[in-house]
């Protein structure tokens, strides 16, 4: 079997009575179905593959129905007037027989779709392989039609831009690049969380050769991250958010293909999130590396629903 699309199992969660005072995630989300609008439209990419290829611990192939099983227990998000947007999940890519680069593919198309309705997606992997699928998405959508200036920032404890023969957890931002100097179009990249210890000089000249601007770990603090978002957003028009788990300390994050040393705190984290979420930019937010074979007591599944809650409540709101 070949990458394709599958629709995710019914969203079940607590029931403490009948009402929209009572709604949670759960409650309020169903299939996407065509013709039918949705402010959110959740879709999760099931792959293993690109972490087995760079040699790292597999397990994130079920990190979409963890993060939406700790997503339905949420309260509903609401916009800033009490509102409920309107939420719709659109399945899950497979990647089967190995076949990343077509799943990537896939869930672009599904990407692509979600963006030009004039949804805010939320990308649920998966290895950090599913960023270059959901950039092929937002890359094709009207919304990154020229003359607009797309950015991807990356909140990341790498720079995930190793040249490889072919895709994998680690290639994914090189391969967007690559991607845009064929169409001759410019692209720029950002990433907050890097960790030095965990990056070559070899990934760190191609970054500059790049012109990646980096936020290192250890000076992530919330205003740093705040301010960082703020001089990216600036140079953009549209915006895809990229949270690899891995960049949040192993105490808070334990369930993810490598675990951090340091790490950026919550608050931190939390600060790049709402930052980019009120700009009115962001086209699509994604979180990746969630292994839930390693997680303890949900914690990383649970913060990964909390980051999306409340980056969904703020773009909706923005």
């Amino acid at each position: 079997m070949t990458a394709s699309l599958r629709a995710s199992a019914p969203w079940t969660g607590r029931d403490d009575g009948p009402g929209d005072q009572h709604a949670r995630w759960h409650s309020v989300i169903g299939p996407a179905a065509p013709g039918v609008g949705a402010d959110v439209m959740v879709v999760g990419f099931c792959s293993d593959e690109g972490v087995r290829r760079n040699l790292g611990r597999p397990g994130a192939v079920d990190g979409p129905a963890a993060v939406r099983a700790a997503l339905a227990q949420l309260a509903a998000p609401r916009r800033a007037d009490g509102s409920v947007p309107a939420l719709a999940d659109a399945g899950d890519v497979l990647v089967g027989d190995g076949d990343l680069e077509g799943a990537q593919e896939l869930l672009g198309d599904a990407v692509r779709r979600i963006v030009d309705a004039g949804a805010l997606a939320v990308v649920v992997g998966g290895g950090h392989e599913v960023a270059y699928g959901t950039f092929l998405g937002v890359a094709a959508s009207r919304r990154a039609a020229p003359p607009a200036r797309l950015g991807v920032l990356n909140l990341d404890a790498h720079f995930d831009l190793r040249a490889a023969d072919r895709a994998t957890s680690g290639t994914p931002f090189r391969q967007m690049f690559d991607r845009q100097a064929e169409r001759e179009r410019s692209l720029a990249y950002a990433v907050a969380g890097l960790s030095p210890a965990n990056n070559t000089r070899a990934l760190f000249d191609a970054a500059e050769r790049l012109g990646v601007a980096v936020l290192p770990d250890d000076a992530c603090t919330p205003e740093a991250c705040r301010r960082f978002a703020e001089d990216f957003l600036a140079g953009v028009d549209v915006v895809q958010l990229s949270v690899d788990l891995d960049a949040l300390p192993a105490a808070v994050a334990p369930g993810v293909s490598a675990p951090a040393g340091f790490g950026v705190e919550v608050p931190a984290v939390r600060a790049l999130c709402r930052t980019v979420a009120a700009s009115g930019k962001l086209a699509v937010v994604e979180v990746a590396e969630l292994s839930p074979r390693f997680d303890v007591d949900q914690r990383t599944a649970r913060l990964a629903a909390r980051l999306i809650d409340e980056t969904v409540r703020v773009a909706t709101s923005a």
